[in-house]
């Protein structure tokens, strides 16, 4: 799960993060982003920072999320009556991928549920976050209080030696295992920690009071395995782990059976199960998982050097089109052209070839498994 963009917002209107004046002090280059200035990069370029993360670890500000407790006794089984996964089986300290669907099935935002003794902690994507809140309290605003944090920030160090460096400040995260949480005392901050990210590494996502975020992160910092990283590689590196972008490879369009999502959607929330439907959307997504979608998401690998990039029409060995590409890099890790789409389910083949058409030119793309570079999350 990440931000969606937003449409440029004029520089006097965005919001700042509590690390902004950070930012700035570390040369970032700051760009308008799901309505906030949020830095793209930092003087060692989006090439260094994504190796950074892929072999030491990197400091991502990703304080522009949306943070959101649920509190009261019914909030789980009302959360369910929103999501098309298991909340209620979710047990004391885990924490689950889940999407808000619309009554087609769609997509209204992806997000991040984790259960504490006091609450349902939610994390929710930038640029949706206004609407997310908008729609829990008008959804289930009656059954549970929706408790919107912007006093929070959140941060994210992800990397192979994310662990070192954090363990040095508090030793108990290294007891987190991928997707559990707790909390922990951080340079003189009371934090919410989860074993989680959006790399494909592992890492931790730390939300903090925001009063405190800078020292946090300065603290972070000094230490030897940390450098600060930008919103570019974060996308790269979230696209080389083949992980949706909302907004992008995902939005109010798309089904959970079309992204490939439905591993998110347990057994309880399926058909015959104990807590089947009661979401909006269900009968269309009950009906995709029985009979399959007409299109579905797919990973590409060009087989020529060019990028090919978001919005791209791919077309078959007929010039018919097949589908487009919704994020597409020159991945840095596996040193090749990369990109996820969504292809005509008949076209959806592993190993078959598809064409993007690149200013009058077809390049050749295979279709391949996600994802790309493999997944090191410590379980």
């Amino acid at each position: 799960m990440s931000a969606a963009a937003s449409s440029p917002t004029p520089s006097t209107e965005l919001h700042h993060t509590p690390l902004h004046e950070l930012h700035l002090e570390l040369g970032a280059r700051m760009v308008p982003f799901a309505g906030y200035a949020m830095p793209v990069q930092y003087p060692a370029g989006i090439l260094a920072e994504h190796r950074q993360c892929r072999e030491s670890a990197a400091l991502f500000d990703v304080s522009h999320m949306g943070q959101v407790r649920l509190v009261g006794s019914d909030a789980a089984a009302a959360l369910e009556s929103l999501v098309p996964v298991d909340v209620q089986g979710l047990s004391l300290g885990r924490q689950r991928y889940a999407f808000f669907t619309n009554a087609a099935g769609g997509l209204l935002d992806d997000l991040m549920i984790t259960r504490r003794a006091e609450d349902l902690f939610l994390v929710v994507n930038a640029g949706c976050k206004d609407a997310d809140l908008r729609h829990l309290t008008a959804q289930i605003g009656h059954r549970c209080q929706v408790i919107a944090q912007p006093e929070l920030a959140l941060l994210a160090l992800q990397g192979p030696k994310a662990v070192d460096a954090l363990a040095r400040i508090n030793a108990g995260v290294a007891s987190l295992t991928f997707m559990t949480g707790g909390w922990f005392a951080l340079a003189g901050a009371e934090c919410f920690v989860t074993r989680s990210g959006y790399t494909g590494e592992d890492g931790f996502e730390i939300s903090v009071p925001a009063t405190h975020a800078i020292a946090l992160a300065r603290t972070l910092l000094a230490q030897p395995e940390v450098q600060a990283a930008g919103l570019g590689a974060r996308d790269t590196l979230r696209l080389e782990a083949g992980l949706c972008l909302y907004g992008h490879d995902i939005d109010a369009t798309t089904t959970p059976v079309e992204a490939g999502l439905t591993w998110a959607i347990q057994k309880v929330r399926r058909e015959g199960g104990e807590r089947h439907g009661g979401y909006p959307g269900a009968q269309v997504i009950d009906s995709q998982l029985a009979q399959g979608a007409a299109r579905r998401r797919v990973g590409l690998v060009g087989l020529e050097r060019a990028p090919v990039r978001e919005g791209t029409v791919l077309v078959d060995a007929h010039g018919h089109k097949v589908g487009s590409v919704t994020s597409g890099t020159l991945g840095p890790s596996v040193n090749q052209p990369i990109a996820m789409g969504y292809l005509a389910a008949n076209h959806a083949v592993p190993g078959g070839e598809v064409y993007a058409e690149v200013r009058g030119k077809r390049l050749p793309m295979r279709i391949t498994p996600m994802p790309f570079a493999p997944h090191r999350y410590r379980r």
